[in-house]
């Protein structure tokens, strides 16, 4: 589930949520926001059985994919859309 609150200014909070337990392991959120970059945004597990990372971000087009422990990377299906670099925010 990906969830977007409004900032002050111009910003976006998107908020980035997975199951606690699926897949197993360590999750980052990478993509165009990060640089690309595995463990910037790792996911944090929550009381309610899910995981969640934040990031604000500015209006503009993002692409991004989870990357999982085992180098197993997935997109994520409730996303603005899935293109040829994973899935896209359009904010």
């Amino acid at each position: 589930m990906i969830k977007r609150s409004k900032l002050f200014g111009s910003k976006t909070r998107v908020t980035f949520c997975l199951p606690a337990d699926e897949p197993e392991g360590v999750v980052s959120v990478v993509g165009d926001f990060n640089g690309w970059e595995p463990g910037k945004h790792e996911m944090q597990a929550r009381k309610n059985g899910t995981r969640t990372v934040s990031v604000p971000l500015e209006p503009g087009n993002y692409a991004f994919r989870y990357l999982a422990t085992d180098g197993v990377w997935f997109d994520d299906e409730q996303a603005d859309g899935v293109g040829p670099r994973g899935s896209e925010l359009r904010l």
